[in-house]
Order: structure tokens, then C-alpha cells, then sequence
């Protein structure tokens, strides 16, 4: 029976699932913080009780989104750190501060590799470019800025990305820093598509073998990029990647309620109609040109290089996510 939370972490966890905090960064941001939150409630009376009071609020907020690797990778940070210290002896005290100055090492790390990433990405960015990008990716969004910020003249193009409608955000954050944008619907990726120079993208994962696992619709515009010839860029912190697809798991595809693509209402009149709503898609290493990461940019072959580098031969049953399967031609 997984243990009651407060209302600030049971609202954090809900804000999480229900999509009122989206992007596989800011996700894994949050995440820490309510483990943070946790730490700072805590009434445990001795380091097994708050160890154990601490792993159900870590089950707790590691159910809240299956796929973007980045929440259990943010969350497995702040254990790491929390059971080193419990098996040094550490008393309930020092546990919670701990947990607490983890989260906010968590926090300022990922920030400095979205700044990293842009800094790199805006690189790719020359004058008169027109690029697409797809969905409220903060990285892509920090490339963007970056390269303005550095005096260059280009345009953007944005999908939608329904049915959140998630390009809507990026669109905004765009126009404000005075990038000129144009949003348009998903479907009309291609008959744009051969006026685009680039295409910038973030993920939500990244698998050992470079594929990509992102919102949904990202490999139609990659596929779309690579039948007219655009390169494909795809910016993601390296604690996106995914250890466990080393053993061979791949990653869970998380299905949406159906009411986001079609009221309810509407829905009752559809008698017989069953309606499926995938949030992410995973786009193949072949038609993504290069991964920009806060250590560089590599090309998605070299993803388990990322992935040794970071983890080591030590990759188990720790390591992000018991995934199913359910993508199979990837």
C-alpha cells in the first residue's frame, strides 16, 4: 500500500501527470523537488525509518511519467547520494539535508546543461536560416535564444504539436525574444518542409543505440527532413540517456486519456470508435544527423559511449526503469 504525502508533494506528483508541468527537463526538476519536500517534512526518528519513509516517496513520484528517463534518472541521483549516506551511518538529520542539497545539486546541474546545449547548438544557427522545431523543448528553446542573443538574423517555424498544443508555448517564448516564428498545424510539416535549413529538436530519451524517444510526431518530421534533405538536429542533456536500453529494454510509449484529443462529449456520439493517444515516438538513429549534448556533439552512434562514459559496465536493475516494451521496429 503506497504511504500518504503531503498536499505539496501530492499536488507536485499530480501537476507532474497531468501534463501542468511538461518537458522531460523540467520534469526531472520537479521531481527532485518533491523529494526535497520530503526531506524537509520528514518526522522519521531514525535513519531506517527515513529511509524507508524516503523510497516510498521516491516510488511515488517515479510513477508519475513512464517514459521521460530524465524523472528517474533526477530521482536516482538523489537516492544514490541518500543510500551512500545511509550505509555510512549518517543520522536522520544529516540524511535530510543531504537530500535536500542533492536535489539542488540535481537542479543546478541540469540548468547548466540546458545553458551548455544552447550555447553549443547556437553554433549550428547561420543568418537567413529558417529552422522547424517541434513540441516545448527547452533546449531547442535555449538554442534558439542563443543564437538571437549572438546578433544572428533566422526564422522558425513551429508545430502545434497536438493535441496539448505544447508549440503554442515555444512559439511565445520565441516571439518574446523577438525571433520572428511561424506556427503552423502538424500536418503541414512537409509542404514546409523543403523551405527549412535545419530542424532542432530536444528528447525525452535517448537510447544506447541513438534513437530518440520524443513527443509524438518527431519522426514524421524527421522522416519528412531526410526525404528533402535537411539535417536533423536533436539537443539532450546526457542524464536523458538511457542506461537500461544497454540490456535491451526498451522504452514504454505512455498512452494519453483519449478526452485530450476529443471531448468527452463529442466522444459519446463516435459509438464504436476507439481512440488512442500516444504521447511519444521514437525516431530511429538514421535520421537524426547529430546529438547535442552539454560535452559536445557526437553523432547518435556513439550514444553508448555517452552511456559507458556515465555508467560503466554497472548498468542493472537500478539503472532508468523497469521499461516495457512496446515499440518493436526502432
Amino acid at each position: 500500500m503506497m504511504p500518504s504525502f503531503s498536499k505539496e508533494i501530492t499536488k507536485l506528483a499530480d501537476d507532474i501527470k497531468t501534463m501542468h508541468i511538461r518537458g522531460a527537463a523540467e520534469i526531472g526538476r520537479v521531481a527532485v523537488d518533491g523529494l526535497s519536500i520530503f526531506a524537509s517534512q520528514s518526522k522519521a526518528r531514525s535513519p531506517q525509518a527515513y529511509r524507508d519513509q524516503f523510497e516510498g516517496a521516491y516510488q511515488f513520484l517515479l510513477a508519475t511519467r513512464p517514459t521521460a528517463v530524465s524523472l528517474p534518472n533526477a530521482l536516482r541521483y538523489v537516492r544514490h547520494r541518500v543510500d551512500t549516506a545511509f550505509k555510512k551511518g549518517m543520522d536522520v538529520g544529516e540524511l535530510r539535508a543531504l537530500t535536500i542539497r542533492a536535489a539542488e545539486d540535481f537542479k543546478r546541474s541540469s540548468l547548466e546543461a540546458v545553458k551548455k546545449i544552447g550555447e553549443i547548438g547556437s553554433k549550428r544557427i547561420k543568418n537567413g536560416d529558417l529552422v522547424m522545431t517541434h513540441c516545448n523543448s527547452s533546449v531547442a528553446i535555449a538554442t534558439l535564444i542563443q543564437a538571437k542573443r549572438e546578433g544572428k538574423d533566422f526564422s522558425v517555424i513551429v508545430t502545434e504539436t497536438r493535441p496539448r498544443f505544447q508549440g503554442r508555448l515555444t512559439a511565445k517564448a520565441l516571439a518574446d525574444k523577438g525571433i520572428p516564428v511561424t506556427l503552423i498545424i502538424d500536418s503541414a510539416a512537409r509542404y514546409f518542409m523543403p523551405k527549412v535549413d535545419k530542424v532542432i529538436v530536444g528528447a525525452d530519451v535517448v537510447t544506447a543505440n541513438g534513437a530518440i524517444v520524443n513527443k509524438i510526431g518527431t519522426s514524421q518530421i524527421a522522416l519528412i527532413a531526410k526525404e528533402a534533405r535537411v539535417r536533423v538536429f536533436v539537443g539532450a542533456e546526457t542524464y536523458k540517456f538511457s542506461p537500461s536500453t544497454v540490456l535491451g529494454e526498451l522504452v514504454e510509449i505512455e498512452e494519453r486519456p483519449a478526452d485530450e484529443v476529443i471531448p468527452k462529449k463529442e466522444l459519446k456520439n463516435l459509438k464504436g470508435v476507439r481512440v488512442v493517444n500516444p504521447s511519444f515516438d521514437i525516431t530511429p538513429p538514421d535520421l537524426i544527423d547529430v546529438i547535442i549534448t552539454e560535452r559536445g556533439v557526437i553523432p547518435p552512434q556513439a550514444a553508448i559511449l555517452i552511456l559507458m562514459e556515465e555508467f560503466g559496465w554497472s548498468i542493472g536493475e537500478e539503472q532508468v526503469g523497469k521499461t516495457l516494451v512496446e515499440e518493436e521496429d526502432w
